[in-house]
Parts: structure tokens; C-alpha cells; sequence
């Protein structure tokens, strides 16, 4: 029995990748490079490195995955059917009652994933109606996730209007998910404030070109006792012969155990200059937002000259300073 359900189980998470690979395969047709795919319990998620750039790529790409489920829940009905079971009566065996199982579990998780909630697929879906008939990408972003706060929010009450009627985990469960949808819609919001601040922006508006140095033969007890402790920037540029060679953040010191500190030269944990995809003075801001998905800080070179670092934090300080600026 428990081996039937590790199979069972393993099975699932095999349609949810399929899920996600559809969405992917036809974001790669349509020009749009995937980074990655992440599976959880609510799902998965296709981790693509920049928007779609007409509402037809963005259409195809979210009605791809619900599509993929849909067609997989109907195969394994299918199946069933081919085996012996009828509508209406118990799966003569386990395997039956297996494909029975990821049969209704796949076609849920279409009709789940194209509720108009952004981001879920049918957000996705309503975004680029919206985006086809405004001819306004940044408008219908705006509609579409406000929807999905709406829909959230009934998902909220609904699951527990469910459990104070008797239904328990069930209602809880359903009020999760909305929590969960209305914190992914939220984020995107902000997301979608955040780019249109940048917009029109370049890099070198905003970079740190006074990015403190620190020499590679430093120890990391020195490093940290005369230059992080005493400076308000968490990120260095590393020298090596007075040559900009990488950098050094709160993250590279924090993995070593502090013991050896005393033993550790900072030039020995350092990230090599090397292994980041450098950036121009004149990339624009959205871009280098949408590269920092994967780092916390990116240099910026010209020319083969270092000019200075952009890090997370310069962003948040930006924005901050302007908003400050233009809220009077």
C-alpha cells in the first residue's frame, strides 16, 4: 500500500513538471529563455528571465500548462475507462484507482490554474485578453493582479466561512491557498511599480561608483573588524596587485565559520568578477531588476574597467530617496 502511494506520488509531481515544461517549451518557441522550474505542494513554477513581448506569446505561454493538465486528467480517465472501470462504481483494482486519482487531480489543477487570479495561468490568461484589446501591457498587468487580490481575498473568507461550517483542513486549506495567491498578486503589484519607477533609467544613474576596495591578503577578522563593521556599503571590491579581481559580501564571510576567520584571506572567498554576468553603464535599470533575480549585486565594467557595483540595496535606496522627493 505504501509503495502504491510513493508511486502515486512520484506520478503527480511527474505531471506537474509536464505542467511546467509546457510552459517553458513554449516560452523557449516564442524567444523567451527559462531559468529554471521549481515544484512545491501548491504546484510548480517556470522561472522565466523576461516578460513576454506581445500579448499572443504571453497567451500561448500561461494557456500552455492548464492545456498539458487538462490533456494528461483526460488520458488517465481514459485509461481507467480502458480498464475496466465504469462511471459510477469503485476501480476494480489499485492500479485503477491510481490512474482514477491523477486523472481528477490533473483536471482540478487546470481548472484551479485558470481561476483569473495573476499570477496563477488564468491571471495570465485575463492579463493578456486585456493586454490584446488595451494594447497596454502595463495597464493590464495592473487589472489583472488587482483581480487576483479580489479573487484571494474570496478564496480567504470562503475557506473560512468552510471551516467554521464544520469543514476543518478542508476550509483551511482553501483559505491557505488564498493567502497564498493574494501575497503572489501583492508582490506583483509592487514588482510592477518597482519597473515602471526604472523605466527609462540606466545603470549608471544608479550604481554605486564609489565602491569601497579591500586587498585580497586581508584576513577575514580584519576584513570584518576595520572594513564591514565600520562602513555602511556590504559589498567590497577585492584587489589583488591593485587590480580589481572580485567581491566580498556579508554572504561569502558568513559561510565561513567564524574560528577561521584569522586563518581565511578575504582573496580566498571571494566571488571572481569572472562568474557575474557584467553589466554596461548604459543597460537599462528594468534589465539589470530582472538579472538580479540571481544576484544580490552585479559590476558594472566598461571598456574592461571596473566603474563600480550595483547591489540590491542601491536600488531600495533609490527608489526610497525618490519617493521621499516626490510624495511632498
Amino acid at each position: 500500500m505504501w509503495s502504491l502511494a510513493a508511486v502515486t506520488g512520484l506520478l503527480f509531481f511527474a505531471t506537474l513538471l509536464l505542467h511546467e515544461l509546457a510552459h517553458s517549451v513554449v516560452a523557449q518557441a516564442r524567444g523567451i529563455r527559462v531559468r529554471a522550474i521549481t515544484l512545491f505542494a501548491l504546484g510548480g513554477m517556470s522561472q522565466i528571465e523576461s516578460d513576454a513581448s506581445d500579448a499572443a506569446s504571453e497567451f500561448w505561454i500561461a494557456v500552455a500548462g492548464p492545456l498539458t493538465s487538462l490533456i494528461l486528467g483526460l488520458g488517465f480517465l481514459f485509461g481507467a475507462r480502458a480498464a475496466g472501470w465504469l462511471p459510477g462504481t469503485e476501480p476494480p483494482t489499485p492500479a485503477v484507482a491510481v490512474l482514477l486519482w491523477l486523472g481528477y487531480i490533473n483536471i482540478s489543477l487546470a481548472a484551479f490554474n485558470m481561476i483569473p487570479g495573476y499570477p496563477l495561468d488564468g491571471g495570465r490568461v485575463l492579463r493578456a485578453i486585456v493586454w490584446w484589446i488595451t494594447k497596454d501591457r502595463d495597464r493590464s498587468t495592473r487589472v489583472a493582479a488587482r483581480i487576483g487580490q479580489v479573487v484571494a481575498f474570496i478564496l480567504i473568507l470562503f475557506g473560512l466561512m468552510r471551516f467554521f461550517q464544520g469543514a476543518n483542513f478542508g476550509g483551511l486549506w482553501l483559505a491557505f491557498i488564498g493567502w497564498f495567491l493574494l501575497d503572489a498578486s501583492g508582490s506583483t503589484y509592487v514588482h510592477h511599480g518597482l519597473m515602471e519607477e526604472l523605466r527609462g533609467r540606466r545603470v549608471a544613474e544608479l550604481m554605486d561608483s564609489d565602491c569601497p576596495t579591500v586587498d585580497g591578503h586581508f584576513t577575514l577578522q580584519d576584513f570584518v573588524d576595520r572594513y564591514l563593521l565600520r562602513s555602511e556599503h556590504h559589498c567590497f571590491i577585492v584587489l589583488q596587485n591593485n587590480t580589481p579581481a572580485g567581491l566580498i559580501t556579508l554572504t561569502e564571510v558568513k559561510k565561513v565559520a567564524r574560528n577561521r576567520w584569522s586563518q581565511t584571506s578575504v582573496q580566498s572567498i571571494m566571488r571572481p568578477l569572472g562568474e557575474f554576468h557584467p553589466l554596461t553603464p548604459e543597460t537599462p535599470a528594468a534589465r539589470a531588476v530582472e538579472m538580479m533575480t540571481r544576484e544580490d549585486q552585479l559590476p558594472i565594467v566598461s571598456n574592461g574597467r571596473l566603474l563600480g557595483v550595483l547591489s540590491r540595496g542601491q536600488l531600495l535606496r533609490f527608489l526610497q530617496a525618490k519617493r521621499e522627493l516626490y510624495s511632498r
